[in-house]
């Protein structure tokens, strides 16, 4: 089978071994927003499809015969165009999303809002030091917040000039718990803004909230596109590949 992978996630990577591994031809596709990325197993393709029309293009000339959408919980536009494409073309089409941090026992401790806009509202009744962590993307959300002590970390710099009261930390996860709660502790965090992204990756910064008595705001997940199949783990992506065989 050639099998396309969308999405540069960890569980993308794990599934594109795996199926390397049973023989699959596979090709992982990848948005090419951050400018060194982990590259999987297989053939590896980066940057957009120009839309249904050049995804549906791009499955038919390259004999795509299964497509996984394993993106971020919130790429919401390439999964409303994988599900699009699937309607037309008919090659079988997966969700790959790992599980939600709501499933955490404090999860109902936390303020949970449906987008960054109504974070930053929320946020700014509950603190005055907030540690942003809802994403490059975001950052226009806060833009109004140039009194007030911001911390925010990035995997790629702001493609926008950012207030001179923020700072900005360049990382990658993984994050431990001992780390997170030193530097919330040493910026005298009183408020965490962050997205239901789950995994274990960035999770720690959830326990040190935890430790230091911090507010977490948290953005919901977009609802996933209507009548698409979904799994939790590679493994069970790569079970459901041997039933397309």
């Amino acid at each position: 089978m050639t099998v396309l992978i969308l999405g540069g996630t960890r569980e993308a990577r794990t599934l594109a071994i795996q199926l390397v591994d049973q023989g699959h031809s596979v090709i992982s596709s990848l948005a090419g927003r951050v400018t060194t990325p982990a590259l999987p197993a297989g053939e590896v393709r980066i940057g957009g499809f120009g839309g249904v029309d050049g995804l549906v293009a791009y499955e038919r000339e390259h004999g795509i015969t299964a497509v996984v959408d394993a993106t971020h919980p919130f790429a919401t536009q390439i999964s409303a165009n994988a599900a699009a494409a699937h309607a037309t073309t008919g090659i079988p089409l997966l969700r790959l999303q790992r599980p939600g941090w709501e499933v955490r026992p404090d999860a109902d401790t936390w303020h949970w809002v449906d987008s960054t806009a109504e974070a930053v509202q929320v946020a700014e009744e509950l603190g005055a030091r907030t540690f942003v962590t809802t994403g490059r993307k975001s950052l226009r959300s806060y833009a109004a917040w140039t009194d007030r002590y911001v911390l925010v970390r990035l995997v790629e710099p702001a493609d926008w000039w950012v207030p001179d009261n923020w700072e900005v930390l360049i990382e990658r996860g993984p994050y431990d718990r001992a780390s997170e709660t030193a530097l919330m502790r040493g910026r005298r965090i009183d408020v965490l803004t962050t997205k239901n992204s789950g995994g274990s990756l960035t999770e720690a910064k959830l326990d040190a909230a935890a430790d230091l008595g911090i507010p977490v705001v948290i953005v919901r997940r977009p609802p996933a596109p209507a009548g698409v199949p979904q799994v939790e783990t590679p493994e069970d992506a790569a079970a459901w590949m041997l039933g397309q065989a």
